[in-house]
């Protein structure tokens, strides 16, 4: 099934980091925003995170803000700027927000991709809305960050899937082409249409179908038992 190909494009949240967007009326924001040092009262940080995380998500399908996706410092100012008293509260509202959109990886799939990086050059292409941080941290402790030759965040371009350009860039700096390449992903909107668009095939993972994708699996795990 990949033997054409020597260059797999991997999504991130829900292909083989999971748990990620802790975010709703039942999250309790001010928990890890009091860890992280900070001093508003808790309805109040419960308010600004899930304003700045409505005010994203409501842009996030949006064609328009595709190539010009706004930062969790952006949605925070422009919801609750009246609000945020310092900088440094500001700072510690946006970590508190990564922490909420931040997810783990379980051992089985850091199993997994050490074992497909044996055999493929990996790429990581993300759609994260904090800074790249905690992420790195995680990806880091699990032990696949190594893995990437390299690793697209959107949260450092503005640049949100399903544009093309994180495909194309990230296949430019490991220098290699189109005809070499799958992505692998479980949206059929973001990582689907972004490899459409980029002239890639696409592999759908997670239960996701359909007639314009090059297959599908229900994980990735699978795919390692199946073509190892």
């Amino acid at each position: 099934m990949l033997n054409e190909f020597s260059v797999l494009l991997l999504d991130m949240n829900d292909t083989f980091m999971f748990s990620a967007d802790r975010f709703g009326a039942d999250q309790d924001y001010s928990i890890v925003y009091r860890r992280l040092g900070g001093t508003l009262q808790a309805k109040i940080v419960n308010k600004v995170i899930q304003s700045a995380y409505d005010y994203l998500d409501e842009r996030y399908p949006d064609l328009i803000y595709q190539d010009s996706f706004p930062s969790v410092r952006d949605a925070l100012l422009a919801t609750s700027k009246e609000i945020i008293p310092t900088d440094q509260e500001l700072d510690i509202l946006i970590e508190t927000f990564g922490h909420h959109e931040l997810g783990h990886v379980p051992l089985s799939y850091s199993e997994t991709l050490q074992r497909l990086a044996k055999r493929f050059r990996l790429g990581l292409i993300a759609d994260i809305w904090a800074p790249q941080t905690l992420w790195i941290d995680e990806l880091s402790r699990s032990g696949v960050l190594n893995l990437f030759e390299v690793t697209i965040f959107s949260s450092n371009c503005g640049i949100v899937k399903p544009s093309p350009r994180p495909f194309l860039q990230a296949l430019e700096q490991m220098q290699a082409h189109v005809q070499d390449a799958l992505v692998i992903g479980d949206s059929l909107r973001r990582d689907l249409g972004g490899a459409v668009a980029a002239g890639l095939p696409c592999l759908l993972v997670g239960g996701a179908t359909h007639s314009s994708a090059y297959g599908a699996l229900p994980n990735i795990l699978t795919l390692v038992d199946n073509h190892s």
